[in-house]
């Protein structure tokens, strides 16, 4: 079983930037594929960022260059460095961890959620 408990999220100015956490327990991050997902009013939820197993890293074409996952072993926290955010990225974030090495790209197949965190862009 893992926990995750998300933070930072908030309300921020086009352009600016915010860092999400992501605080495991229960099993070590590193043993798990990590991501963050989001989900917009009326839309599916989707794959945002991926820290993989192995520490490899993938993001959505629409987080490339602007957005950052890492992790911090010794906190067993995860976090998502956001910048140069636009409306669009308005949507609650979710963290979310699977035993597998890779993180599905469909929700609906990922075990371990968060409570999700509000992220709202005004332009």
């Amino acid at each position: 079983q893992v926990q995750l408990v998300e933070s930072g999220g908030g309300l921020v100015q086009a352009g600016g930037s915010l860092r999400l956490s992501c605080a495991a327990s229960g099993r070590t991050f590193s043993s798990c594929a990590m991501g963050w997902f989001r989900q917009a009013p009326g839309k599916q939820r989707e794959l945002v960022a991926v820290l993989t197993r192995g520490g490899s890293t993938n993001y959505a074409d629409s987080a490339k260059g602007r957005f950052t996952i890492s992790g911090d072993n010794a906190k067993n926290t995860v976090y998502l460095q956001m910048n140069s955010l636009k409306p669009e990225d308005t949507a609650v974030y979710y963290c979310a961890a699977e035993s597998a090495r890779l993180m599905p790209t469909n929700w609906a197949l990922v075990h371990y959620w968060g409570q999700g965190t509000q992220v709202t862009v005004s332009s």
